[in-house]
């Protein structure tokens, strides 16, 4: 493989992991803000 394959491969895998972060954090925000409306009695 040429040196600039493997870059983007690298970069590739970088954003992907990226993206993934990304969807973790927002779920725990999620979960966070619905423990908080949940404790607030929103729905109570």
């Amino acid at each position: 493989m040429s040196e600039i394959a493997l870059m983007d491969e690298r970069q590739r895998r970088i954003r992907s992991r990226n993206r993934a972060l990304l969807l973790l954090l927002l779920g725990v925000v999620a979960l966070f803000y619905l423990i908080a409306l949940v404790r607030l009695g929103v729905w109570s």
